[in-house]
């Protein structure tokens, strides 16, 4: 009997209406139940249906009910309700992954192997200074100068970042930094006259800064930010730790000249520039047009965006706790050798791996500890690292013993490996979308700014009184970077 109902249903519901005009089918849209008399018979077309709710529950009976399997295509209702696919579509937007899209996994690598470059720039500072001091037969105070001319390229990149992605984009912007970076070791390569190096720091420091700002907005705009800003400043961590290992072997193993350094690093700019440049090529693309048109911005913006966004308390408190945290790593990496040698007495070939253990220990940091300050909290987790440095940093201080401050160095960096990829992920929450890319460039240019602002005064102070005075320094940067997080709010929201 019910193979007998089933049969008499499908033949009624084949035929076509009298009158109606034939019209090929169409693939519903949703689907929603009707209700049938028991003799297979179908229900007068006059006949009153209950109200569909709004949202996807099904109607049986005049009853809402959830949605079911045996549900059946009703035109009529199909033909009354509004089409609203799109406006589904854009009220939400799609958090990408590092797999997709497919390419983002190839920018991932682009950006990190930026940062790595970054680092091998960054850290040798260190161990490379004492060399260039007797190469050029200047002080400490005239060789900090080229923290001076990476603070200027800072700067600049600071006000004409988001003007220069508007009308580049991302892949020219990067390859534009990269480029400039390339074209700067050249005259370091050449141990051209000191004013030449100075200003060939300038484009080291834009570089720096359009690698650090594209890296952090794109790693912190995909899901799982935290851990992947772990990764890209992981990476920086690890150049950070090669960086000195290798200068200090050229220098003190292969007995080369100091300048040779930087062929290693301007073989890598060639490297990262192609690559960042084939991966970043069609980013502007694959944005949804939300996003594109979110991002663009006029002309004349770039000076009104930036202030714009240090007016805004997190962006303020960020940068100044950005600026402070990096004066203080790169402070403790390009002075604890000079310190090591003057004021310990050790031997510049052996003390040189110290600003290698230190980055070892930020490397170690990122890769290990940032996931469990995703878990913990990082609002707290930071609170605990800048204390703990802090006790450490005084342990450098106070124990005349080179073996024992060497370690106590490798922890500091193990200490704060972890706060700067906490720090990024917590300002990216507070912000709006509108506000990223501004707010995000200006606390990594002041970031950039502090890593060469702070270790040139260390060295103006250690000409004056001794390279003792970088402790007192950085253990007053690790107390306003508490003061910093401390007035910074707690945003726990997260972008979906």
């Amino acid at each position: 009997m019910d193979a007998i109902l089933l049969r008499n249903l499908v033949e009624i519901e084949s035929q076509p209406s009298p009158g109606e005009p034939s019209r090929p089918p169409t693939a519903p849209q949703k689907a929603y139940q009707r209700t049938y008399s028991y003799q297979g018979q179908e229900e007068p077309s006059n006949a009153r249906r209950p109200s569909l709710p709004r949202d996807d529950s099904y109607v049986s009976g005049g009853v809402a009910t959830p949605g079911t399997e045996d549900v059946l295509l009703d035109p009529d209702l199909e033909r009354s309700r509004p089409a609203s696919p799109a406006l589904e579509v854009d009220a939400v937007e799609v958090v990408p992954s590092v797999w997709d899209p497919y390419m983002n996994r190839f920018r991932l690598l682009a950006v990190c192997l930026s940062n790595f470059s970054n680092a091998l720039s960054d850290s040798a500072a260190g161990a490379l200074i004492p060399y260039m001091e007797k190469h050029y037969d200047i002080g400490y105070a005239v060789v900090s100068l080229i923290f001076v001319g990476q603070a200027l390229g800072f700067v600049f990149a600071a006000f004409v970042l988001d003007s220069l992605r508007a009308k580049l984009g991302r892949a020219k912007l990067i390859g534009l930094g990269q480029l400039g970076m390339a074209c700067a070791y050249i005259p370091l390569v050449a141990a051209a006259p000191f004013g030449v190096v100075i200003a060939a720091f300038f484009f080291v420091g834009f570089g720096i800064a359009v690698n650090v700002a594209m890296g952090n907005i794109f790693c912190g705009s995909l899901q799982n930010s935290t851990f992947l800003l772990g990764m890209l400043h992981g990476s920086y961590g690890i150049g950070g730790t090669a960086g000195p290992l290798i200068a200090t072997a050229l220098v003190t193993v292969a007995h080369t000249a100091w300048s040779n350094y930087y062929t290693l690093t301007l073989g890598m700019c060639v490297v990262t520039m192609a690559l960042a440049a084939w991966a970043f090529w069609r980013f502007e693309r694959e944005q949804s047009p939300a996003v594109r048109e979110r991002e663009a911005m006029p002309d004349n913006s770039a000076f009104l965006g930036m202030f714009a966004a240090v007016k805004l308390r997190i962006v303020l408190l960020g940068s100044t706790f950005i600026f402070t945290y990096q004066g203080a790593e790169v402070s403790i990496s390009g002075w604890v050798i000079s310190f090591l040698i003057n004021s310990r007495g050790g031997a510049p070939s052996s003390v040189g791996y110290v600003s290698a253990g230190f980055w070892a220990g930020i490397t170690l940091g990122r890769f290990f500890l940032t996931a469990p300050a995703q878990r913990i909290g990082e609002k707290a987790f930071v609170y605990g690292l800048v204390v703990g440095a802090i006790a450490f940093q005084l342990l450098v201080w106070f124990v005349p013993n080179v073996v024992g401050d060497a370690v106590a160095v490798s922890i500091v960096g193990l200490l704060l490996g972890p706060i700067y990829p906490c720090a990024v992920a917590v300002f990216m929450r507070g912000l709006s979308h509108r506000d990223t890319l501004s707010g995000m460039g200006a606390i990594t240019a002041f970031g950039s700014l502090g890593g060469a602002v702070w270790p040139f005064v260390t060295g103006l102070l250690a000409q004056a009184v001794g390279t003792w005075v970088l402790h007192p320094i950085v253990i007053g940067l690790f107390v306003v970077m508490l003061l910093c997080w401390y007035g910074i709010p707690t945003d726990s929201k997260k972008k979906q």
